[in-house]
């Protein structure tokens, strides 16, 4: 540890271990299940696509029976969606793109490089065997497997599992989350601000964030800033949620109750982390329930949803893939002034005399929430590291952080 702090990686180590897969499932129809985890592997019943079939508009014939100059009766025509007789020899089909190759053909030529005459057709191009078929099985082969546990669907993973009868899907449960914000100042937007009010910022990004990365918000609450009132939702919202988020009152102010409270009634197995920003998260449980409680600040809550957060639920989510991968980025800025934090500068990809770097928003502040509306995603300055333009610097995308 530094000064007490406990590293990034250390910290979501301790909370994966702390993480319990959902083991409940529900059946949904394939149209609904955009977004969801797959609770099963799916294995492939038949072939994908089940037959030879054509990739373009054109003719099937046999290669063998092509002469330069030659016109080729045309013996038949498949439309897409029927059963061909086999091809006669030394003759050509009209065929259709997806339609199902004749036996007896083995290439196909697109119509455009074709000159109908009354005798046949003439052709001119180069013509071998192998032409614009799509082999059976050349997607999925049967047995094989399709998908598995784990897996998102996305709007891609929707269309396979299509493509091998699917209809409905088992997938995991959505996992339950309560978010709750803490402090007497906050108040809902479309109220007008009283003296010393601000509105309630990190609920909404909370919200927002929930229902990107598939979770289901059963409590979602501003507390006032009192031991007893903090305690007794916290107690309240561990009866129905499998996780609760918190934000604000986990540092060291006296009207910081929900590390207390975590300490006095629950476990606070984790709090202040070397990252930045994002000192003061705190991670425990109360009535057994996980807490992870993110500090006040909206561009931190942000922050450390996605870096701390985000690891958390896609184990609990049975994900295949926990941690983001990242890439390589040279650096459109500089860091004069290392710190021991690990930080995540918001940040984006820009092309500067055709090359591709990765620039800051000139305002890091853990307040500026605007930020990261610019920003497309963080990039990593690690502990104890000064960064001169052109360095090399892991960045994560948004996309990448939510998927």
């Amino acid at each position: 540890m530094t000064a007490n702090l406990t590293p990034v990686g250390e910290a979501i180590a301790h909370i994966l271990g702390k993480a319990p897969v959902i083991t409940a499932t529900e059946l949904l129809p394939l149209t609904e299940s955009f977004g969801r985890i797959l609770a099963q592997d799916y294995q492939t019943p038949a072939d994908v696509p089940p037959a030879d079939n054509s990739a373009v508009d054109g003719y099937a014939l046999r290669a063998l029976d092509y002469a330069p100059g030659q016109a080729l009766p045309v013996s038949d025509r498949i439309p897409a969606g029927s059963a061909p007789s086999p091809l006669k020899p030394g003759t050509a089909a009209r065929i259709f793109t997806g339609s199902e190759v004749p036996a007896g053909a083995d290439t196909v030529i697109m119509q455009e490089r074709v000159e109908v005459t009354d005798d046949g057709i003439l052709i001119n191009a180069d013509v071998k065997a192998d032409q614009n078929i799509r082999r059976r099985g050349q997607d999925l082969s049967e047995g094989s497997l399709a998908m598995g546990k784990g897996t998102k669907i996305r709007a891609q993973e929707m269309g396979l599992l299509a493509s091998i009868g699917v209809a409905e899907v088992a997938v995991v449960k959505k996992l339950r989350v309560a978010i709750l914000s803490t402090g007497d100042e906050l108040v809902d937007p479309g109220t007008p601000l009283g003296p010393g009010q601000i509105y309630n910022t990190n609920r909404f990004t909370l919200l927002g964030l929930a229902s990107d990365v598939g979770c289901e918000v059963v409590l979602c609450e501003t507390l006032r800033d009192t031991r007893d009132v903090t305690r007794e939702t916290l107690e309240r919202a561990a009866s129905q949620a499998d996780l609760i988020i918190t934000s604000g009152g986990v540092s060291v102010g006296e009207e910081d109750h929900v590390r207390a409270v975590l300490e006095e009634s629950g476990e606070l197995s984790l709090w202040r982390l070397a990252i930045k920003p994002g000192k003061p998260l705190a991670f425990g449980s109360i009535k057994g329930t996980p807490v992870l409680g993110l500090p006040g600040n909206p561009a931190t809550v942000l922050v450390t949803f996605l870096i701390v957060g985000m690891p958390y639920i896609r184990s609990c989510q049975g994900r295949l893939r926990i941690h983001p991968v990242g890439q390589q980025i040279p650096a459109a800025f500089n860091v004069t002034s290392p710190s021991v934090r690990r930080e995540f500068v918001r940040a984006r990809i820009e092309s500067v005399d055709g090359k591709t770097q990765v620039n800051a928003y000139p305002n890091q502040s853990s307040g500026v929430l605007s930020s990261a509306c610019w920003a497309d995603g963080l990039a990593v300055v690690p502990e104890n590291t000064l960064v001169a333009e052109g360095d090399l610097l892991t960045y994560y995308p948004f996309t990448e952080l939510l998927s």
